[in-house]
């Protein structure tokens, strides 16, 4: 308030400014009653509710609120200014302010607050305001399950707080408050909203799919270790006593499977199902998922526009690109053989593979002829060779094609360390997931760009893991995640698996789908296995060697970084330290001071 009377103040006595002031559009100066006395001027207020859902797709970037792809065992990022880089060294802290998903989505949440309590006064169609009340309690929804993700128990606010109101006096609900919230407001929100929306000016709009994905994946996270029932956090309490963190319940699971196979059931009666290209080339059907826009699998998606800088950040640098988003060596073994074997089964403590013969995988020497239908060309190594559909979908190796040419990722080579600034493919991988190989960085020619939160192959993972966990490996289990694996051309998981056995397959299972889509860091925290992960040194190729595609030197693995990960204190994040000193009542997380 003093800065504005300030800044009218210097107003007033600068005439030029006066003038400009005098100069205003008539939409210049709105208040709420304006705002909401016209239709145009809040379907304008939701648009910038909308803003808040973060873009996602520049891991590398603070803005795009996406340090999660590279502080997990997917990919190093080599843009010296990620946010990844504090996490993965164990440098962040609670004085961090970037990338600032608290303020960032608490800033969303009060948009859709006073909207909500707002737009009942907006001369419009009654049909369309219903929408747009659907679409606004959704977004509320969503932001606090954005927060809840990272920070667990955190303040709910079902309403936009006044002047008058006493902050001091807001606290951390308990976590299961906080996703009973977000699944009430979706339960709110779908029979106010359409299964789909027409028009391309309408893509990117909240539907039925998108809030019905959004309480599945909410109560999967409840039921899974981490909430429910961890021991380590049942000492988690607030000033008052509030226990934040609740004893186990197994029935979370039961709902939570209930909630995803409604997601299945509602998205496949109305017209979605699992994408499949026109030539059921099953690279093709996994590729396209993330090319095609508003494509039959997609339940939401943020709208990225012609995201320039992250097809050059995934394009290798003789393409123009930075080759910044460099999978790890880790992820790259993860991928099966075409079999459905695995290739490697672990690591001797030097770090070298251990190889299953059994799969067909070899790692070394170079193949003589190409794939039939050009997954890898004639001369790569054999350790590319005969894996499974989704890896040469979703990865660029060395001689890979890409833009009609070979990649060289050796150090000599046109994408190489030698010919390199800064930015380099500190890996010998690039992610080629969602990059859309038409576009071309030398003309500034770019694809329109989007990044998927919600789509049905995710709510069939989602239902397998949480329908094992409850009644064990059932046929409904079987089905959807051989459904994932077909899609892909992968043979169906063996029969007869133990609830155990099925339990490590669906996780793999979501390691290779849902790769680089932000899953693998909660998933490994919600498991909490990202301990004995996340703790260990992260390998690739040696890419300071190699004068050609086959020189032996380049194939060599080698350590890229050794990560830190300490528990309890790094599987949730710290409560930014600015947040508890206007307010002693927001607790701090375990281990942060």
């Amino acid at each position: 308030m003093n800065k504005l009377l300030v800044f009218i103040t210097i107003c007033l006595l600068t005439a030029s400014c006066t003038k400009d002031y005098l100069k205003k559009a008539p939409d210049e100066d709105l208040d709420i009653k304006k705002v909401f006395s016209e239709r145009k001027y809040a379907e304008s207020f939701l648009s910038s509710a909308y803003h808040n859902v973060p873009v996602m797709l520049g891991a590398a970037d603070w803005d795009q609120r996406n340090p999660f792809t590279g502080a997990c065992d997917e990919m190093e990022i080599t843009y010296l200014g990620a946010y990844s880089h504090l996490l993965n060294s164990g440098a962040w802290s609670a004085n961090d302010y970037y990338p600032d998903v608290w303020g960032f989505m608490y800033e969303g949440i009060r948009k859709t607050n006073i909207f909500l309590e707002n737009v009942g006064q907006v001369p419009m169609d009654e049909g369309e305001r219903s929408r747009w009340i659907g679409e606004a309690t959704f977004l509320r929804a969503f932001f606090h399950f954005m927060l809840a993700r990272i920070y667990g128990a955190i303040p709910i606010a079902d309403h936009a707080y006044t002047l008058s109101e006493d902050y001091t006096k807001i606290r951390r609900a308990p976590v299961d408050q906080v996703i009973n919230f977000i699944a009430a407001e979706c339960d709110k929100a779908v029979p106010l909203l359409t299964w789909k929306v027409g028009g391309a000016d309408q893509l990117g709009r909240i539907t039925k799919p998108a809030a019905l994905a959004l309480k599945a994946q909410a109560l999967l996270y409840m039921a899974s270790p981490l909430w429910n029932g961890n021991p380590e956090y049942v000492n988690i309490k607030d000033n008052e006593g509030t226990q934040l963190f609740p004893a186990y319940d197994k029935e979370r699971w039961r709902r939570a499977a209930v909630a995803a196979k409604d997601v299945i059931d509602g998205a496949e009666a109305n017209g979605y199902k699992l994408y499949r290209s026109a030539s059921n080339d099953p690279v093709r059907n996994y590729q396209e998922i993330f090319i095609e826009r508003n494509n039959s699998e997609v339940l939401f998606a943020r709208n990225a526009g012609e995201h320039s800088h992250f097809e050059r950040c995934s394009n290798p640098i003789g393409f123009g690109g930075f080759s910044i988003f460099c999978p790890t060596q880790e992820l790259v073994d993860a991928y099966e053989m075409e079999n459905g074997m695995q290739p490697i089964t672990g690591y001797n403590a030097d770090g070298s593979p251990v190889i299953n013969a059994a799969s067909g995988y070899v790692e070394t020497g170079y193949v003589a002829d190409k794939h039939p239908l050009d997954y890898y060309p004639a001369g790569v190594r054999n350790m590319y060779v005969g894996r499974e559909p989704r890896f040469y979908a979703s990865i660029n190796f060395n001689g890979a094609m890409w833009k009609g040419r070979n990649i060289q990722f050796w150090f000599e080579g046109l994408d190489g360390r030698k010919r390199a600034g800064s930015d380099y493919c500190i890996s010998g991988y690039l992610m080629k997931k969602m990059v859309n190989p038409t576009s071309d960085i030398f003309q500034n020619r770019f694809s329109l760009n989007t990044f998927i939160y919600y789509r049905l192959g995710e709510a069939y993972l989602n239902y397998a893991e949480a329908l094992n966990e409850m009644d064990g490996p059932v046929a409904d289990v079987y089905k959807y995640v051989n459904a994932i694996r077909d899609r892909s051309g992968l043979p169906a998981l063996t029969a007869g698996l133990t609830q155990d056995a099925m339990r490590e397959k669906i996780r793999h299972e979501r390691r290779i789908e849902l790769a680089f889509e932000t899953h693998r860091y909660f998933d490994t925290r919600r498991w909490k296995i990202a301990a004995g992960i996340d703790s260990k040194e992260i390998h690739g190729m040696n890419i300071g060697a190699g004068n050609s595609l086959q020189d032996d030197n380049f194939y060599k693995r080698t350590v890229i970084e050794k990560r830190v990960f300490i528990a309890p204190k790094h599987y949730m994040w710290p409560i930014q330290q600015a947040e508890i000193n206007k307010n002693n009542n927001l607790v701090q997380n375990p281990g942060w001071y």
